[in-house]
């Protein structure tokens, strides 16, 4: 059972922001981070079609002990609601490493969410990971992991 925030509470808080602290990513990493920040800018936006269009068609995306195994998978059941959440909250990212090893990159993130969603206000700590494959001038996003608490 998914908690009652959508996988848009790590997804959003990662969306990209001026006041985001970030650890410089390897030289080659660079258009993989870019591809992670525009995939969070575009939920932010509403604009799932941008996000779906960044994931790999066998994508896997693990979120609160839950699993979505494909793009199809992911834009039918959740791609929406982080979408929804993501438009609703402000996130900020204050941590950021980034590496690539030739056509393979990942990028991890820290942050955090405030704001109020179905009327709960909320206060998250945020992590995620993005799996990233280089394909023809661009980067796709083959794996998501995402995970959240209440800040304490």
């Amino acid at each position: 059972m998914r908690s009652i925030w959508p996988g848009a509470v790590a997804t959003v808080l990662m969306a990209a922001s001026p006041l985001a602290a970030r650890a410089p990513a390897t030289a080659s990493a660079n258009g993989a981070t870019a591809t992670v920040d525009a995939f969070h800018a575009a939920l932010h936006r509403g604009d799932t079609r941008t996000a779906a269009a960044m994931l790999a068609e066998n994508a896997l995306i693990f979120e609160s002990g839950g699993v979505e195994r494909s793009k199809a998978e992911y834009v039918a059941q959740h791609l929406p609601a982080d979408a929804e959440f993501s438009r609703s909250v402000s996130s900020v990212v204050t941590k950021r490493v980034a590496h690539s090893n030739g056509a393979l990159a990942w990028v991890a993130s820290e942050g955090r969410t405030t704001g109020t969603y179905k009327g709960k206000a909320l206060v998250l700590l945020t992590t995620e990971t993005m799996v990233l494959r280089e394909v023809g001038q661009g980067w796709k996003i083959v794996h998501i992991h995402w995970s959240s608490a209440p800040k304490r």
